[in-house]
Formats: C-alpha cells, structure tokens, sequence
C-alpha cells in the first residue's frame, strides 16, 4: 500500500472527525493567546474573505463537476482549477467556518460569565459542533449567507474596539451595520449580471441573514453577548490592598489546609472591605469599568443595588489592569460585586458574606499580583 493510500486509509476511520476536530480546538486555544495580536485577527480577516469568495462562487458556479469537457480545455490553468474544485467548494467552506467558530469560541470564553452574557457564547459553541456535520448542507445558499453574517458580525464585536480604542454601543452599532453591508456585498455578487438568479430570489437569500444580524444586536442591548474585547483575569475580596513596587499585595483569611484559596469568602461587619479586579483591555484600549456593589439580607431576598464605582482602565498588560474598590460598615448578609463594561455588560462576578462581629482578630495571607 502506497503512503497515500495509508493516509486516505486512516482518514476514513470513524473516529478522525472528532480526532481532526478536538485537536483543532486545542490547537487554537494554544496558539490564540490574545486578542489583540495583529497577526491573529489579520488570519482572520484572510478566513472571512477566502469564505465571502467562496459563497459568491457556490452561488454563481454550483457543487456540480463541470460536464463540458471540450468547453473546459479552452479556459485559462486558474479557471479550469476553480471550476474543477466545485465539488469541494463545501468541504473548504466547513474548514472556514470551524476556524473560525473555533477561534471566536475561544476569544468570547474568556469575557463570558454565568449571566446572561453566556448565551452568545452559547450559540457559537452550538455552532461550532453543528459546523462537523454540515457539510452536505453548504451547497444551500440560505444557510451559506446565514452563517457568514454570524461570522461577519462576531468579528468586527471585537476588532473595531481593538483598532479603534473605543467600546461603546455606537462602535457596536457601527460593527453590526458593516456586518450587514458585507452579507449584502456578497449576495450582489452572487445575483449580479446572473441570469439564472432573480432579484426576488436575492431578497429571500439575504433577508434572513439581515433579520439575524438584527436579533444579535438585540442580544447585545439585552446584554447577551460577551464584553469582547474585555477579559477578567483575576479578582476577589480582600482585607487589605497595598501597592509594593510593580505588585499589589492582597491580604486574604486563609487556614493552612485550604491551599486553593485566593481570597475571602466570608468577612466580619463593620470591618474595612477591598475588592481587587484585573480585567485585560487591547493596547489602545482605554475605558471605564464599574463595581457595582449589591446586597441581600438573606437568601429569600433578591439582591439590590448599594454602589457602582467607576474605575478608569488602560490597556495592554497581559495580567490585566488591576484597580480596586473600597467599602466599610457592611451590613450582614450576602454581598456580590459585578464588575461591569460602561455599556452594562458583566466582565466578572465576585461573591462574599458578610457575618457578624468577630471577637478575635484573624490570621491573614498575603498574596502578590
């Protein structure tokens, strides 16, 4: 048996799908580091195109071999090349959209929270596993187009605020509408000067695409998409903050056997209370976030606001920028600290309960970030 052969013979086991599949998604998430990396987004951008280039070709040529042979000859290498790949036009779009599904799927893990900006998220992972299956399907031009404006519209969420060092909702806005215009570019090359495409046809095509487009950014103002370009990467509640040198020391309760602890769980009333944060922001990226401090009595009461702190953040450290709020003369009960984007969007969550007075004075840990 010739390599090749081999080769072809290991591909057709049943079980290289998930193989190819899983050692994609870690491979990305290895090498897919920030989001902000110039090379990372231009591979991207290139993916977007080489898809948009590829729908126009489905929608104009079709998945059909070329039958005119004698036809076929008189064209140009590169022409005769496009043509004869039709049938792997589908197969090269699933390619496209698993990369980048899969490096969506990782950029937006690191800003989503258990709220409601998991449901985004949600949606991209369905996507992702439903793309390996799919590839009979990518001959539909309805279902080619739907799935490029989800693309076209999760990358420019997080590329205009990088290049642009701006993340309000009229940089949202402004990300959605070119979404829009790309889907609608693509679907004027399909139909233009193309006799066997009707104008109608073109309606129905993209209509769905442009309504989708429309209910993702009705998620956005619902606060269902992840605050991308914005990550937590640390944060907690903590007795004491103090800056020394390039760090920020971190006093914490901690007992000798609890060597996962990071921070406080539990805290005594009436004692001064520190939550520190380390969100990342792109290089240019300068913005405000906010802790917005709640509380609840006991478990049967809802939580409600008691303070939201504004706090100016810079871009471009790798562990975040790390800023801190202060608070004293905690009532008992729960407390809940939202660290949230200046559009509202929930970037990270920390918890604490606040009990009552303690007699002895605890034994604190300190910890350096």
């Amino acid at each position: 048996m010739s390599p090749l052969a081999k080769v072809q013979s290991i591909l057709a086991k049943p079980f290289m799908p998930a193989v190819c599949f899983l050692s994609g998604v870690t491979y990305d998430t290895l090498t897919l580091t920030r989001i902000d990396r110039l090379l990372d987004n231009l591979i991207l951008l290139l993916y977007l195109v080489l898809l948009g280039a590829l729908i126009v070709l489905t929608g104009r040529l079709g998945v059909e071999p070329p039958s005119d042979h004698a036809k076929l000859a008189s064209y140009s290498r590169f022409t005769r090349w496009v043509l004869e790949s039709r049938p792997y036009y589908p197969m090269a779009s699933q390619f496209l959209l698993g990369g980048l599904f899969s490096a969506y799927t990782i950029f937006y893990s690191r800003s989503a929270t258990f709220t409601g900006t998991a449901v985004f998220f949600a949606l991209l992972i369905m996507l992702l596993v439903a793309n390996e299956f799919l590839r009979d399907r990518l001959s539909n031009l309805r279902l080619l187009i739907g799935l490029y404006a989800v693309v076209c519209f999760a990358f420019f969420t997080f590329f205009l605020p990088v290049i642009t060092g701006y993340m309000n909702s009229i940089i949202f806005v402004i990300g959605a509408m070119l979404s829009v215009a790309v889907v609608l570019r693509v679907a004027q090359l399909i139909y233009r000067n193309n006799p066997d495409r009707s104008r109608r046809e073109a309606i129905g095509m993209t209509f769905p695409a442009s309504a989708l487009i429309g209910m993702l950014v009705g998620f956005y103002f619902l606060n269902w998409i992840p605050p991308v370009p914005l990550s937590f990467k640390f944060g907690g509640i903590y007795h004491d903050v103090k800056r020394a040198g390039d760090q920020f020391e971190l006093a914490f309760e901690k007992e000798w056997y609890e060597i996962w602890k990071r921070s406080d769980t539990t805290y005594p009333a009436n004692t001064p209370i520190y939550c520190f944060t380390g969100v990342f922001a792109p290089i240019d990226l300068n913005t405000t976030i906010y802790h917005h401090w709640y509380y609840r009595p006991n478990d049967n009461r809802p939580f409600t606001h008691a303070d939201k702190i504004p706090l100016k953040i810079s871009g471009g450290r790798e562990g975040g920028y790390r800023a801190y709020s202060f608070k004293q003369g905690l009532d008992p009960g729960d407390w809940r600290v939202d660290v949230e984007a200046e559009d509202g969007r929930i970037i990270g969550r920390m918890s604490v309960t606040v009990e009552g007075q303690r007699e002895a004075n605890p034994t604190l840990t300190t910890l350096s970030y």
